[in-house]
């Protein structure tokens, strides 16, 4: 569908949400705004929501591919976050990365359909957005290269993989890395139409207690100028997110550019700016993802802070860090989206309060009072789509009762 269409599918919405029914709150304010995000992440990575899993025929996989996007449209969500590079692979004809695994089960294999080209056709006919989400710098989900197809750049330059924590990654602080990888994110830019290019949470790697990310050769390279490693390495990902967001601009102007962090920039204990949290990472000091700062400088179009947590939660209370990144956004021109934890709900494992189906309904409710947060965005579609707890349900009853275009 194209530009056009799109737009007046907005329009239409929008016109819609003006002349129907209002309900107190969440209707009448819908109307006088232009949108707002409802969107899903359908994670690829180990075949976690899709495809169900590797192996499946062409047909199948286009099947299960669609079924997700109609669940999306009955849910009236309007976005939808499609992992197209889960693992320095590809879900479309890369000329820079192999054929991702998840599809056919083996690294580097056509699968005989161009899983993103159809998802940007098929989300767009249904009036949806479609965000490719990209992972920077995850290699693997094991620590041996051989296992690796044999033409895969990570074999080629082995001295671009750092293995840590059982895991192969890219190593940040190189930048032919850094280049290589923009150079593998715009390939998709440039042949689809995407609404926007979206990164995860997943900057330098997760702290492994007892192990060292070693980057020492990089450092030794290319970190003379900076006062510490930490600072260092921070500058690497904030030259990630802002070449990155130029690039995009260069090859397809109007595409956006998003991401998705951990929840906790710093917590109030190690920086009076930060939050009041105590959560164990700080996306600043263990991921070296300055958060704030892209937000703040306006270098991303949006972001969506994976806000995983129950409302009273101690570590992490998602009623204390609403308010502090809707006053990080304010007078930003980097748009506000929470990450929402519908995965949780109704599991046992979880504090009591996702035992509630209202728990997210709540969110949403909360969210209504801070302007600067503009929608929602649920991890992940396999809950969408079964919502064995029914929070999903009952997000759909109390907030998204009339269809509305994604902010523009």
């Amino acid at each position: 569908m194209g530009r056009m269409t799109r737009r007046a599918f907005a329009l239409a919405a929008l016109s819609t949400l003006a002349m129907g029914p209002s309900a107190p709150g969440d209707e009448r304010r819908r109307a006088q705004e232009p949108g707002e995000m409802r969107g899903m992440w359908i994670a690829t990575v180990a075949n976690r929501d899709w495809p169900s899993r590797p192996g499946l025929t062409a047909d199948a996989q286009r099947r299960e591919l669609i079924a997700h996007l109609d669940t999306a449209v009955r849910r009236r969500l309007n976005a939808v976050f499609l992992q197209v590079r889960p693992t320095a692979d590809a879900l479309w004809p890369s000329p820079c990365e192999p054929w991702s695994a998840c599809l056919t089960g083996t690294q580097g294999q056509d699968p005989g359909w161009d899983p993103l080209g159809t998802a940007v056709t098929e989300a767009h006919a249904r009036g949806l957005e479609l965000h490719a989400w990209f992972n920077p710098y995850r290699i693997a989900g094991h620590s041996d290269p051989s296992r690796l197809v044999a033409a895969h750049p990570a074999r080629r330059n082995p001295d671009w993989v750092v293995t840590y924590g059982g895991r192969l990654y890219y190593d940040p602080g190189l930048p032919e890395v850094r280049s290589f990888v923009q150079d593998a994110v715009l390939d998709a830019v440039r042949q689809y139409p995407v609404d926007a290019v979206h990164f995860d949470d997943y900057f330098y790697p997760y702290p492994v207690a007892g192990q060292t990310f070693d980057d020492d050769a990089a450092y030794d390279r290319h970190g003379g100028a900076f006062p510490s490693r930490a600072a260092w390495r921070r500058d690497n990902i904030d030259r990630l997110v802002r070449e990155t967001a130029a690039r995009i601009e260069e090859v397809r102007p109007g595409t956006r550019f998003g991401i998705s962090p951990f929840g906790v920039w710093r917590n109030l204990a190690s920086d009076p700016r930060g939050s009041d949290t105590r959560a164990g990472v700080q996306t600043y000091d263990d991921l070296y993802a300055d958060t704030r700062t892209w937000v703040r400088e306006g270098w991303i179009d949006y972001i969506v802070p994976q806000l995983y947590w129950n409302i009273g939660f101690a570590a992490a209370d998602y009623a204390k860090l609403l308010p502090w990144w809707a006053e990080v956004a304010r007078d930003s021109r980097t748009r506000l989206y929470l990450g929402e934890a519908l995965y949780k709900a109704g599991d046992p494992a979880q504090p009591a309060a996702w035992s509630d189906p209202a728990e997210l309904s709540r969110h949403l409710t909360l969210a209504r009072n801070h302007p600067q947060a503009r929608g929602h965005v649920f991890f992940a579609a396999r809950e969408v789509a079964a919502d064995p707890a029914g929070a999903m349900a009952r997000v759909t009853a109390d907030h998204y009762r009339l269809p509305a275009a994604p902010p523009r």
